[in-house]
């Protein structure tokens, strides 16, 4: 009995990305998201100077509400990585990127300075294309980062606790 099935035929170079959302997925292409990195991150450039900045320097001095809109318009890059099926160590490494823009932009001056600097959205759409063209390539820097990302939330909260030890030590044998 014949199947009536006919073989899949992809066009040569043209590899099928996996997508979490169907048909949906074609608003997240890498030419409307480097578009969305380069509006938040360096469409503007300070005149006689290399300095550029986007929307997200911007928005980042309006006073404890900037640096949180700037970084839910970030999270449409990260939510086209879980869309394009970027595996989730890296999607953590984008949320890191993420975090460190929105909570140091969240002082004042100097974490617009930050925001200007560290461009977290230029580097998260660099990390979802280079998953994207070389799946495998950077698997082990994503890893490396993590394990430095949780050795130092370890000592976060593990110095404060030595120091407070050392501190009730102290202070019941000099009584």
């Amino acid at each position: 009995m014949p199947s009536s099935k006919q073989p899949e035929i992809l066009l040569p170079g043209t590899p099928e990305q996996p997508s979490r959302l169907g048909s949906a997925a074609g608003i997240f292409t890498n030419q409307n998201l480097d578009r969305l990195a380069h509006i938040l991150d360096d469409c503007f450039r300070i005149p006689g100077t290399p300095i550029r900045f986007g929307l997200d320097g911007i928005v980042g001095l309006v006073p404890a509400i900037g640096d949180v809109l700037a970084g839910l318009a970030s999270c449409i890059l990260i939510f086209a990585a879980w869309v394009r099926g970027v595996p989730y160590i890296t999607l953590v490494r984008m949320l890191v990127n993420l975090a460190l823009d929105v909570v140091i932009g969240a002082i004042p001056f100097l974490g617009d300075a930050f925001d200007i600097a560290w461009k977290a959205n230029r580097r998260n759409y660099a990390l979802l294309v280079r998953h994207i063209e070389q799946p495998t390539r950077h698997a082990w820097k994503d890893w490396f980062f993590l394990g430095i990302l949780v050795l130092a939330i370890i000592a976060i909260f593990l110095v404060p606790l030595l120091v407070l030890a050392w501190m009730l030590d102290w202070f019941f044998h000099h009584l």
